[in-house]
């Protein structure tokens, strides 16, 4: 009896050593990859490196510093690092930032640094060209999510975090009186140079601002409208400024499809509740169809507690028509698109161009293949879309974990085990799933996308709980909580395999 008990346990032991948590493995693998992109002297992540984590790039952005910051906070809560060592390494991070060039009345940083020495990038490293320094907005969110989440998350760097986020004024991005196919809305611009530069640009303010604005609501600049509104630098009414489709209107109707939906106020706006319908799924869309733009933000604010009529049917259902087009459509076996690294070199922009607003993209194969739903009796439908070798990001299946956990967990791990896309640094920034051709590198952002993914689901939320303070709920809560998109409530999303919220 004594010898079959050890047996017994042997076995039950030998069993839970070969199959430990793949989720944590992942993020082990991951957050490697960060720490071979860091300059130790500077905390400063690099843009990318190379599959076998040999040389990192020599620039990087406040989005990917941002994300080294939050992935240091997640590393911690896995256990993968040591508080002390997670310390170290935030403090001399935001030591660097606090000596960094930037943009003094508004607080903001530049779009591009050298990670060794911390210095304003004027040439861009890989062909020599000029850069005129850019300051975004989109990219200034991410690392002010990163520091709220830092002081957040780690009570002895909080007043140092803090110095330098309270001197970031998302106002400034801020136009009340832009030009849109909706009329006269507040809206933030995609950001501003502080020397002329050259095409187009507003002078304004002593800067010279984008003649871009953000204007579309399911895309990832709303963390920036989110952190404004939180910190009374815009108003709310901004949320509502944006729009959830385009008019259904034969003057729009080169968007991807013909909306359906209707018309609401709220804070004394306008609002069209516009939405798609794509095999089945009815969601509001973003501009390209991809994961990024809708689940992003999510990993810092609870979009889908606080707005159960409305991020909270639109998530899922997003998900689920990611799903859809892998399996069921373009067949490709796999699912997750989402900007990422090109398999045949370079950068790309992949999701479900059925999904986004943008009729010309963006595409989820090599090829481009483009659905084309037509728009009432104003455009008439195109061919049946043609799909050839499938781009799958798995940033954007770690993005899904929320929504569809089971269905998740088994893509990655698919895409693992089928595709090989996996290296020492984790999962390979990108596949082409039908000539097996792997982009082998990691983009810090796509890393730092899974870190922060992982973190929300082994650690109860780590991310969101750092994030939101009482102030923050209190003036962004009751502006998701109010609106209902023109999405069902309970349509049937066969896709999903459950989610851990």
């Amino acid at each position: 009896m004594r010898r079959l008990l050890v047996l017994l346990l042997l076995v039950a032991g030998s069993t839970a050593a070969a199959s430990p948590d793949p989720l944590r493995g992942y993020a082990r693998d991951t957050w490697r990859s960060l720490v071979a992109m860091t300059t130790p002297a500077t905390g400063l992540v690099a843009d990318n490196i190379p599959g076998d984590l040999s040389i990192p790039s020599t620039y990087t952005s406040p989005t990917n510093i941002g994300g080294y910051l939050w992935s240091a906070v997640v590393a911690r809560e896995l256990g993968i690092i040591s508080s002390r060592e997670a310390t170290a390494r935030i403090s001399r991070t935001l030591d660097t930032l606090g000596t960094l060039k930037h943009h003094d009345r508004s607080g903001m940083f530049y779009n591009w640094y050298d990670p060794r020495t911390g210095a304003v990038v004027l040439t861009w490293p890989e062909d020599g060209s000029t850069v005129t320094p850019f300051l975004s907005s989109v990219d200034n969110g991410w690392l002010a999510a990163a520091l709220r989440v830092v002081a957040g998350a780690e009570p002895s760097l909080r007043a140092k975090a803090g110095r330098i986020l309270s001197a970031m004024n998302f106002g400034f991005f801020f136009d009340p009186a832009a030009t849109t196919p909706i009329g006269t809305r507040g809206l933030i611009r995609g950001g501003f140079w502080d020397t002329a530069p050259p095409g187009c640009s507003v002078p304004a303010q002593g800067v010279w601002f984008t003649c871009n604005h953000y204007d579309i609501t399911v895309t990832e600049p709303r963390i920036a409208t989110y952190l404004g509104i939180g910190a009374g630098q815009i108003p709310a009414t901004a949320y509502f400024d944006t729009m959830r489709t385009l008019p259904d209107s034969c003057d729009y109707a080169w968007q991807e499809m013909q909306p359906h939906g209707f018309t609401t106020s709220h804070l004394g706006r306008t609002v069209y509740e516009g939405s798609y319908r794509y095999r089945g799924i009815t969601f509001v869309p973003s501009w390209g169809g991809d994961m990024f733009e809708a689940l992003m933000p999510d990993l810092f604010v609870p979009e889908e507690t606080w707005g159960p009529n409305s991020w909270g049917r639109n998530h899922p259902a997003t998900v689920a028509a990611q799903i859809e087009h892998g399996l069921n459509d373009a067949r490709y076996g796999y699912w997750g698109f989402s900007p990422a690294s090109n398999p045949f070199g370079g950068y790309a922009a992949y999701g479900v161009d059925a999904m986004g607003m943008d009729t010309d993209g963006y595409p989820s194969d090599v090829q481009g293949g483009k659905n084309d739903a037509g728009f009432g009796t104003c455009r008439p439908p195109g061919p049946a879309a043609v799909y050839g070798d499938g781009v799958v990001t798995p940033h954007a299946v770690f993005l899904a974990l929320p929504y569809a956990k089971k269905a998740a967990t088994a893509n990655l791990a698919k895409i693992k085990n089928d595709l090989h896309a996996y290296g020492p640094g984790g999962f390979y920034d990108a596949v082409a799933v039908r000539s097996g051709t792997i982009a082998e590198r990691y983009l810090s952002l796509d890393q730092a996308m899974i870190m922060g993914a992982l973190g929300n689901t082994l650690a109860h939320d780590v991310l969101r709980r750092a994030f939101v303070t009482p102030q923050f709920e209190r003036a962004v809560r009751p502006l998701l909580a109010q609106e209902t998109f023109n999405v069902p409530a309970g349509q049937r999303l066969p896709q999903l395999g459950g989610g851990h919220r």
